[in-house]
């Protein structure tokens, strides 16, 4: 089980810091992503982190903006947000891969979800 946090409404140029929390299942070997909605749109990618930590992908719309980080021991995964503008205005979730520790950044590929968390940027 998947558990994300820290989402909130911060002005345009401000940071967040997203939390995933697992619970139940060790995922210390296992690729992690986050992924968000906006409203009326699809959900898109944002973030994935290897197993150990060592290699990441992200959407160009966040590239230099956002970084992405786990703590294995604690079971958690992060997504610092900085320079946050109107359009990352979204549900942000994250997600585990089941079988391998290689990240990605398609959605089908990632078998557990959080619930989510809404992250809300003023102009």
């Amino acid at each position: 089980q998947l558990q994300a946090s820290g989402g909130g409404l911060v002005q345009a140029g401000g940071s967040l810091r997203l939390s995933c929390a697992a619970s139940g299942r060790t995922i210390s070997i296992y690729g992690m992503g986050w992924f968000r909605q906006a409203p009326g749109k699809e959900r898109e990618f944002v973030a994935s982190i290897s197993g150990r930590g060592r290699t990441s992908f992200f959407a160009d719309s966040v590239k230099g903006r956002f970084t992405i980080s786990r703590d294995n021991a604690k079971g958690t995964m992060y997504l610092q947000m900085n320079n946050l503008k109107p359009e990352d205005t979204a549900v942000y979730y994250c997600a585990t891969r089941q079988n391998s520790a290689l990240p990605t950044t398609r959605s089908d590929e990632y078998s557990y979800w959080g619930q989510g968390t809404l992250v809300t940027v003023s102009s």
